[in-house]
């Protein structure tokens, strides 16, 4: 059983990694199912047909086809959680969430992950598990935690595709900055004001980073070893 409870406006780190560290991701397209998962079940109603339907009607389907059919269908959601910040990697996944709803988290990932699950082994024709046990979660408890975790998820991880060992300081500090600009599967360009998510909900992140500016600034001095990264070891997962 969990030992941590998670509770209703609270923000925690959920992060989670393939089976026997296995590829979870084996194609952009697969990327992209994924962050449609995570949109259409934070939602408290059932929304396991919902996806299909849309790709019976549209076909390959994209967030702006997404959008519009939300605004078309005028279907009404009541999301389980905030989605404030995400990172995809080759074998695992990192989320920053905020309990909406009781058990909120909870239902949501099981919902996602038991979605995406069978999506990815049909696809494959691989049965059983895809992800290493129950996902793991921390509870952020302080600004400045939360600050430093979204540089983390958004720019830190996302790095080490260039820099396997960076934890903190980069080697090549200006490499990183422009890898991670052109990076699409993690949600810094939205903290960026570079794209517009229909998954992505800041909250509080939003007024800790009131402009794009303030948040580019904070990351660049991260990565080029200006500030070092606040965070405890149980929070960081590679």
């Amino acid at each position: 059983m969990r030992k941590l409870k998670f509770e209703k406006g609270k923000v925690y780190h959920i992060f989670n990694r393939g089976v026997e560290k296995r590829s979870i991701f084996l194609s952009d397209g697969d990327r992209w199912r994924f962050l449609q998962g995570m949109y259409l079940f934070n939602d408290q109603e059932g929304s396991a047909n919902l996806l299909w339907r849309l790709e019976q009607e549209k076909g390959k389907i994209h967030f702006g086809i997404l959008r519009e059919y939300m605004a078309v269908t005028g279907i009404k959601r009541k999301p389980l959680v905030r989605i404030m910040a995400d990172c995809l990697k080759p074998n695992h996944f990192h989320l920053l969430l905020q309990e909406l709803q009781d058990r909120g988290i909870s239902k949501f990932m099981q919902k996602f992950g038991v979605g995406y699950t069978k999506y990815f082994n049909k696809k494959y024709e691989r049965v059983g598990p895809l992800f290493q046990g129950a996902f793991k979660a921390v509870e952020v408890k302080s600004n400045e935690q939360l600050m430093y975790l979204i540089a983390y998820i958004n720019a830190i991880n996302p790095g080490q595709e260039l820099e396997s060992e960076l934890k903190s300081v980069a080697q090549n500090p200006e490499q990183i900055l422009e890898f991670i600009e052109h990076y699409p599967w993690s949600t810094h360009l939205e903290y960026l004001g570079k794209r517009d998510s229909i998954i992505v909900d800041k909250g509080v992140a939003g007024e800790l980073f009131s402009t794009p500016i303030q948040y580019k600034n904070f990351v660049a001095h991260i990565i080029r070893g200006k500030k070092q990264m606040q965070l405890s070891n149980d929070i960081l997962f590679d």
